[in-house]
């Protein structure tokens, strides 16, 4: 809708239905789809209460701080105002570390894609898997040299071919599947609504579920684009968290109709759905069609991503907090040094698939440490949010949480807790694990809480070292 700028020039004001589907294409994802199909019914109830205390949360409280600091920075910004720079430095080092191991397994998934298209049986061995997940982090690091034209293409692409066509077309025969009287593996009862708190891997759902909906700090610095942030903003939010949960719920409910829990694979999930699927429907040759969308779907995905935190950490190095390795920049204005570094240590941490008992064991470890470090990044935007209301109560923001600092205290108060819970939920290791005895226990413990405290300790570190280190701040022009 076009709308009239400040120099009395036509600009168009983004409408509450394109920032829903924004939300929507940055957010849903079918790798998360197995994960959630493990829990049968009792996902409605876990993504509804995860919406509540965490995805409306944050994406109200980013909207705000997207409008009082609207300047480039993002999370950086929001935090270092709060808190000062080392802080600043911390949060958006923890939005660009956790997709190192997040690579891993959303690769992970892509392998067993591509299995599909060669050999089934190699989705679940892990040498293959491993070779691919190296492979694909390399490949998608040197698409993204070429520039953000061809990263563009490739994420628009990747959204429509590998997400949002496969996710509608596995809802579709599920409702097909049901419609012809065949049977289902999960429970549609009002107890199987409620999960079962007593068991510690319905516990450690919590953390995924979070994980799943995150992101929404994203699409706030959109914000300024809408017509009336006050009004058409939280609309748009509500909006697309009732497309997200229902797309959710349907997609897992979907696996979890035709594949019994457990003998789900979290990697491999979606492809078994599809194949018993179209098997029973007699068109069993279109499952490697599907293993190849889903599979090109992952790669775009993750350039997506390779670069958007790539450039903020970028922004960060440039103002000397980083050495010069990771200044990095060619002739596209690519940051390729912190591409090659992101490349080679997610290719090191891929290396668990070989050491985890399975390949859904050494998934559910990647995907844990990065909601574990993403969500420390979500503890210091939280904060930041209450601590500015009362250190810079008179900046002017187009969107206000509604409420007053009472308000703001229980809106970002419970995005806070619930972010600390899913933490904490993460470290509970999967039944794979715990069923492969007390070795297992201690190696998937003693990751995540290495990885942690490593990760953690990183930006510390070098901010404390460029203080002594004038150099640093000489950014490097490619």
């Amino acid at each position: 809708m076009p709308a009239s700028g400040k120099d009395g020039q036509k600009k168009y004001a983004m409408g509450v239905v394109a920032l829903s589907l924004l939300n929507v294409a940055a957010i849903v994802s079918l790798k998360n789809l197995p994960t959630q199909a493990e829990y049968g019914l009792s996902i409605v109830f876990y993504l509804a209460c995860s919406s509540l205390f965490f995805f409306i949360p944050s994406a109200l409280v980013s909207a705000e701080l997207a409008t009082g600091w609207p300047k480039r920075g993002g999370v950086y910004l929001w935090v270092r105002e709060a808190f000062g720079p080392r802080w600043g430095f911390v949060a958006i080092f923890m939005q660009w570390v956790e997709n190192l191991p997040w690579f891993p397994a959303v690769f992970a998934f892509a392998s067993s894609a591509i299995a599909y298209i060669v050999a089934p049986a190699w989705a679940s061995n892990k040498y293959f898997t491993f070779a691919v997940i190296v492979a694909a982090i390399w490949l998608c690091t040197f698409a993204n040299f070429r520039g953000m034209k061809w990263s563009a293409f490739l994420s628009n692409s990747g959204v429509v071919v590998g997400t949002i066509i496969p996710g509608v077309l596995i809802i579709l025969l599920a409702i097909l599947w049901l419609a012809l009287g065949r049977g289902s593996e999960v429970s549609f009862t009002w107890a199987a609504l409620l999960p079962d708190f007593s068991n510690l891997t319905q516990i450690m759902l919590l953390a995924g579920m979070l994980m799943a909906l995150a992101g929404m700090e994203m699409s706030a610095v959109h914000v300024l684009e809408v017509k009336n942030p006050s009004r058409d903003y939280p609309v748009a939010i509500f909006l697309s968290a009732a497309i997200v949960i229902v797309l959710s719920i349907l997609g897992s409910l979907a696996i979890s109709i035709v594949i019994p829990a457990n003998q789900l694979s979290l990697a491999a999930g979606v492809l078994q759905a599809f194949s018993q699927f179209l098997s029973a429907f007699n068109v069993a040759w279109a499952t490697p069609i599907i293993a190849f969308l889903l599979a090109y779907g992952a790669f775009t995905m993750a350039v997506t991503w390779m670069i958007g935190p790539s450039r903020g950490l970028l922004e960060v190095a440039r103002e000397g907090y980083l050495p010069r390795m990771w200044q990095k920049r060619n002739h596209h204005h690519m940051p390729t040094g912190i591409l090659l570094i992101q490349a080679c240590v997610a290719s090191l941490l891929a290396s668990a698939v070989l050491f985890m008992p399975t390949v859904s064991s050494a998934f559910w470890l990647m995907s844990a440490l990065a909601a574990q470090l993403y969500l420390i990044m979500y503890l210091l935007m939280f904060a930041a949010a209450i601590r500015l209301r009362y250190a810079q109560p008179d900046v002017p923001r187009a969107y206000v949480v509604p409420g007053g600092n009472a308000g703001m205290w229980a809106v970002a108060g419970i995005g806070w807790l619930a972010s600390l819970a899913a933490i904490l939920a993460g470290f509970v290791p999967p039944e794979t694990v715990r069923a492969a005895g007390a070795g297992a226990i201690l190696g998937y413990l003693g990751f995540l809480f290495i990885g942690c405290a490593v990760f953690v300790a990183m930006p510390i570190v070098f901010f404390r070292l460029s203080r002594s280190r004038p150099q640093w701040r000489e950014a490097e022009d490619s």
